[in-house]
């Protein structure tokens, strides 16, 4: 079995299929400020050991002092380890006056000397300007790979290379593992995300995966695409239908939705998409169910309000309110947070207000696609019951309702629009699609007041078929 080094982030440990691998050769990439170093102190602090430290090497980029001053601002350092258990050099003078043969001297030497489970070369790029001859500089990234090798010694290479540069790089070549940081811009958002190019000996997840910087270190977020390697189990099968909170809906759904499955809720703006997500939680409480009901789109004053105004409680037990702003999160890094609220309070019921504000921190409507899947199927896993808002433009119909490409994820989907009736205005929902469950696609009228959503009673499909 491999041998794993752990990074301090779980997370980042499930995309590199367990760690890295012991011992290795892995180049850091990435443009200054994409956090190559705070990740290579994390790992240094990760695992070091007396009996095995970690070295820490600068170079030609940064002195020492300057690496080591911000430490005492991360919340991994631990000051008494420093010089036991990780040990910082600098190569920096070492290589200007000797070059890179005094460079490769030294590093064996304290490698040898101190027989170090890591070694980390802060930067390896910057030591190419210690030699007009970039043959020699490759010369050395050979020797230095082969000696390192022999010593079982798992390595850090840290460089500077964009991704165009990194490809041609004999760093890339003789590194076992790659991993990229990249800061992404998108409009007036910068986006971090993170990529494994390659890791030899071992399976990895593909694609970018998300990650901050913060002073617990790298914390990453990897890519939701698939649901089968979601959190939780399956619940087993339930006969019994979950009550939307509203007795004429549940008629037209034939007593419900069934526990497990996803709803969408589509309408214009002021339909009353939010006040039925807050029926569906709150009717969660008269069961016995604990619900989550996030939004992106109510500050928490204006959503306590909104539940005030409908008769509940913003803090009933029972019901969890979230509220956050779509404009800084990332969608990843979101639906995990969410995920261990819902194991936290064993929620049953879910709201997610709304889809619009959602798809908005994710550009590509491909990759939001799939992280709704994936959502979605780790929520079924938990037997969750997800309802999700979506706002559309048409007030009286439902034109390109499925150009949201998000329809046919859903178990459910209704359908809230306005109709004309001489000088007023009307609101009317729609059952446009039931899985597992008989369709009743006509439009029932409802209003909204003191005590919620109050509906007509669901016309007769067959009488409305005889009159026709």
């Amino acid at each position: 079995m491999k041998q794993r080094l752990a990074s301090g982030c779980d997370r980042l440990d499930t995309i590199l299929g367990g760690g890295l691998i012991d011992p290795s050769i892995t180049l850091l990439a990435g443009a200054p400020g994409s956090g190559k170093t705070v990740l290579a102190q994390q790992y240094a602090f990760a695992n070091a050991d007396p009996s095995r430290p970690v070295v820490y090497f600068s170079t030609l980029t940064e002195p020492l002092s300057k690496i080591t001053q911000f430490l005492d601002g991360l919340t991994f350092c631990a000051p008494d380890r420093i010089g036991t258990s990780v040990l910082f050099e600098d190569l920096g003078d070492v290589v200007t006056s000797g070059g890179l043969n005094a460079g490769l001297a030294r590093i064996t030497e304290i490698a040898t000397r101190s027989r170090c489970a890591m070694l980390v070369v802060d930067s390896i790029k910057a030591l190419r300007y210690a030699t007009p001859d970039p043959a020699a500089y490759t010369r050395f990234l050979y020797e230095l790979a082969g000696r390192l090798s022999a010593l079982a010694t798992s390595t850090l290479w840290l460089a500077e290379y964009g991704s165009a540069e990194l490809a041609t790089s004999a760093e890339f070549t003789i590194a076992d593992t790659t991993i990229a940081l990249s800061t992404q811009t998108s409009g007036q958002r910068t986006n971090r995300a993170l990529q494994v190019l390659k890791l030899r000996g071992s399976g990895f997840l593909p694609g970018w995966h998300a990650y901050r910087i913060s002073e617990d270190g790298l914390d990453a977020f990897p890519r939701l695409s698939d649901s089968s390697d979601g959190d939780g189990a399956p619940d087993p099968a339930s006969p019994a239908r979950v009550s939307s909170g509203i007795a004429g809906l549940d008629s037209l759904l034939d007593g419900g939705f069934w526990p497990g499955s996803s709803t969408i809720v589509a309408g214009p703006p002021g339909s009353g998409k939010t006040v039925m997500g807050l029926h569906f939680a709150f009717h969660g409480t008269e069961l016995g169910q604990h619900s989550t009901f996030t939004t992106l789109q109510e500050s928490p004053l204006q959503l306590d309000r909104a539940v005030h105004s409908l008769g509940w409680q913003p803090r009933s037990r029972g019901v969890t309110l979230r509220c956050e702003s779509p404009n800084d999160i990332y969608i990843d890094e979101w639906c995990y947070d969410l995920l261990e609220s819902l194991n936290a309070t064993q929620s049953r019921r879910l709201v997610i207000d709304s889809l619009t504000d959602l798809a908005a921190a994710c550009e590509d409507e491909r990759r939001f696609s799939e992280f709704l899947h994936s959502l979605l199927g780790r929520c079924a896993q938990l037997g969750v019951s997800t309802m999700l808002t979506l706002e559309i433009p048409d007030l009286f119909g439902w034109e390109g309702l499925s150009d949201s490409g998000v329809s046919h994820l859903s178990d459910n989907v209704i359908l809230l629009q306005y109709q004309r009736a001489a000088a007023r205005v009307d609101r009317a929902l729609t059952v446009l699609k039931t899985r597992a469950s008989t369709n009743r696609p006509y439009t029932t009228t409802f209003e909204i007041t003191g005590n919620g959503i109050v509906m007509d009673s669901p016309a007769d499909p067959d009488r409305h078929r005889s009159g026709s």
